[in-house]
C-alpha cells in the first residue's frame, strides 16, 4: 500500500514537472515570436512616418517579453528545485506596473489637460501604479530582508 502510494505521488510530481517545463517552451516560443513581431511592427511604423508610435509598440513589446522571460526563469527554477518562489512574481508585478506607466505617459504626453476628467483618471492611475511598485519593491526588500 505504502510502496503504491509512493509510486503514484512519483508520477504526478514527474507530471507536474513535465507540466512545467511544457508551459515553460512554449512561453519561450511566445516570447521569441514577440519580439520578432515587435522589430516587423517597429519597422512599419517607422516606414510609415510614425516615429513615437513606433518607440512606444517596441517598449511595449520588449517589456511584456521581459515578463515572460522571468516567467520562463521562474517555471526553470521550480522544476529544479521543486519549490515556488515569490520573488520572481514581485518582478513581473514591478515589471507590469512600470510597462504601464511607460505606456500611459507615452500615449497621454500630448494630452495634457488638467481639467479634462479623462486626464485626471490617467493621473490617479499612475498614482495608483506607483504605490503599487513601491509595495511590490518594499516586499521584495522585507523577503531578502528575511533570508539574510
Amino acid at each position: 500500500m505504502v510502496d503504491s502510494a509512493a509510486r503514484q505521488i512519483g508520477v504526478l510530481e514527474k507530471a507536474e514537472h513535465y507540466i512545467y517545463m511544457t508551459a515553460g517552451y512554449i512561453l519561450v516560443i511566445a516570447a521569441a515570436g514577440l519580439l520578432a513581431m515587435a522589430v516587423v511592427e517597429m519597422v512599419k511604423l517607422l516606414l510609415e512616418g510614425h516615429f513615437t508610435e513606433a518607440i512606444v509598440q517596441l517598449l511595449d513589446r520588449v517589456l511584456l517579453a521581459l515578463m515572460l522571460a522571468e516567467i520562463i526563469y521562474t517555471l526553470g527554477q521550480i522544476a529544479r528545485t521543486q519549490k515556488l518562489q515569490v520573488a520572481p512574481f514581485l518582478i513581473v508585478g514591478i515589471i507590469a506596473a512600470i510597462r504601464r506607466m511607460l505606456i500611459i505617459t507615452a500615449e497621454s504626453a500630448g494630452n495634457v489637460d488638467l481639467t479634462d476628467p479623462g486626464f485626471q483618471a490617467i493621473l490617479v492611475e499612475l498614482g495608483l501604479l506607483a504605490v503599487i511598485i513601491f509595495l511590490l519593491t518594499g516586499a521584495m526588500r522585507l523577503m531578502h530582508g528575511c533570508e539574510e
